[in-house]
């Protein structure tokens, strides 16, 4: 019997909603990788969906920080104006 090769990975392109926003909480501190992962499919679902507010996107993922929901809040939107996506 043999093992096949795993299937290939493709990669989202760079400017996708998906890559962005992952990119954007990478900075974050948090305990650990799954809270950030978390953060990032939140906000992708916020970014693809403008529902509610970026504050209680950041709160129903429930990631673990040092820092407040308030200094995350405003961290992720200095990195999105950085890539020229309005938050407002």
């Amino acid at each position: 019997m043999s093992t096949k090769p795993p299937s290939p990975v493709a990669e989202f392109p760079a400017d996708s909603l998906e890559k962005i926003a992952y990119a954007v909480v990478a900075d974050i501190p948090a305990e650990e990788v799954n809270d950030r992962n978390r953060l990032g499919y939140c906000l992708w679902g916020w970014l693809s969906e403008r529902h509610g507010t970026l504050l209680q996107t950041v709160r129903s993922a429930g990631v673990r920080s040092t820092l407040a929901p308030e200094e995350i809040v405003t961290r992720i939107q200095q990195q999105l104006e950085k890539r020229g996506i309005s938050v407002s």
